[in-house]
């Protein structure tokens, strides 16, 4: 049997790998498996080709019996928590996330707003590749498509229903917002102005070709909102990927924070508001040593999970913590929701600032230094991955402890590196961190030479 679902959904290039006669064979398949009259929430992020999928994924559902409600454009996190808290049975959205511009994908959602677990993949995959389709007789098909227009607003007041907003309005503060020319700009702009911000916003219009900047937010794609940032003198400003479910922060000096220096600070504000919730977060791999070492000393436990939202989210709805995150910038609050969340995040980071009475450069100073690369080098079908991983771990294993969870990690006493294949693009992904920053940048190379070799 083929394999549809990767890292975080199905992802491919639209209307190549991603045509509207997959998306509606697919649709009868998520249809077959939520069950006849099942109310589905389904929705979109700006990306070209995304109404083509939407439509043809609507018309797969109807075929299967479905009661289908259409959300329109909303950050993904708008739509997972809409399907928990307006009483939907499941929920679909069509979002590559943080994919290249020629991407798109569809996700699925459990009633609870998270996506559905590995082993309910595997059933949708099997009804699709032996079309094991509930079709319905003509004539119960009399449910159109529904349209639901409360889902934005009903994620705004959840997100402020969880901080504490006069404390925030007293502030006045003064934040940039870079949503990526995607849907992160029909919400987080609406929660930074019910806080008392001053708001600026970059690449904020609709474009679903990403011509501003690609729809990952990283420290290249970042550079100019950093330097727009630092001339506005503004006290934090924040940066969406394309479904706005991960929140890159930028401080009052214009520096651009990486997700799990901001996890680690949201993780150690969570045990503060949340004192009742276990002790505990949840992270992927590629997360940097940081997180433990500024998290001990709060008696706060690390759990190290595989890299991908999906793992780090069941984990943590089950095992229950305070938080969960990707080194990414995908943080999760498990009071408002158990996934990841842009705007959240920002609202709890402003909360933080203003209830610790510090600037967003003094919360982060308080986290130890280290200096992190990221690289990636494409590959072909013919790339051999395990032969890569076990070069790397002949070559580099004698430095420190070797971590198979999810691709290889090894952790050195001064620095750690990590090479995995990508679920969601044909990539292998490099990741190093050293407290030098030479160390990190001449590891990287060198890295990412020895695996173009390869591959």
């Amino acid at each position: 049997m083929g394999k549809l679902f990767g890292t975080d959904g199905i992802r491919g290039v639209t209307n190549t790998e991603l045509q509207p006669e997959f998306a509606l064979k697919l649709g009868k398949a998520i249809g077959t498996y939520f069950g006849k009259g099942a109310r589905i929430l389904i929705g979109r992020d700006v990306r070209a080709g995304g109404d083509m999928l939407l439509k043809a994924v609507e018309s797969g559902l109807l075929s299967s019996g479905v009661l289908v409600y259409e959300a329109g454009m909303a950050p993904t996190p708008a739509f997972q928590y809409g399907v928990k808290t307006l009483g939907y049975d499941g929920g679909i959205i069509i979002t590559a996330s943080h994919n290249p511009a020629e991407y798109n994908g569809i996700k699925v959602l459990s009633p609870h707003g998270i996506e559905i677990a590995r082993e309910d993949e595997d059933k949708i995959e099997d009804i699709y590749f032996n079309n094991k389709f509930h079709v319905v007789e003509w004539n119960g098909l009399v449910n159109d498509v529904k349209r639901e227009d409360k889902v934005i607003e009903t994620y705004v007041q959840g997100i402020l229903s969880h901080v504490d907003a006069d404390k925030i309005r007293s502030k006045k503060y003064k934040v940039l917002i870079d949503p990526a020319n995607s849907v992160g700009t029909l919400a987080t702009p609406i929660v930074a102005r019910e806080l008392g911000c001053k708001v600026f916003t970059i690449n904020g219009n609709l474009d679903p070709l990403f011509s501003a900047r690609t729809p990952e937010p990283t420290f290249e794609s970042l550079s100019e909102s950093a330097k727009v940032a630092k001339q506005l003198g503004v006290d934090l400003a924040v940066a969406h990927d394309g479904d706005a479910d991960r929140a890159i922060f930028i401080d009052s000096m214009g520096r651009v924070q990486w997700g799990d220096r901001s996890g680690t600070l949201l993780s150690y504000w969570a045990s503060i508001k949340a004192p009742n919730l276990p002790k505990r977060i949840f992270t992927a791999v590629s997360s940097s040593s940081l997180v433990e070492e500024y998290l001990k000393q709060y008696n706060i436990e690390v759990k190290w999970t595989k890299v991908g939202s999906v793992d780090i989210a069941h984990a943590l709805f089950k095992e229950k913590g305070l938080a969960g995150f990707e080194e990414n910038g995908g943080f999760m609050y498990p009071p408002h929701q158990a996934v990841r969340d842009g705007a959240m995040s920002f609202a709890l980071m402003l909360e933080m600032m203003a209830s610790e009475n510090e600037n967003s450069t003094e919360l982060f100073n308080r986290l130890p230094v280290y200096y992190l690369v990221k690289t990636k080098v494409r590959i072909t079908e013919k790339s051999n991955i395990n032969k890569i991983y076990d070069e790397i771990i002949d070559k580099y294993g004698k430095y420190g402890n070797i971590v198979t969870i999810d691709g290889v990690k090894i952790i050195s006493n001064d620095f750690w590196l990590l090479v995995r294949k990508s679920g969601t693009e044909p990539i292998i992904r490099i990741l190093v961190e050293a407290k030098d920053e030479n160390k990190s940048k001449e590891l990287a190379k060198e890295l990412e030479k020895l695996v173009s070799e390869l591959a």
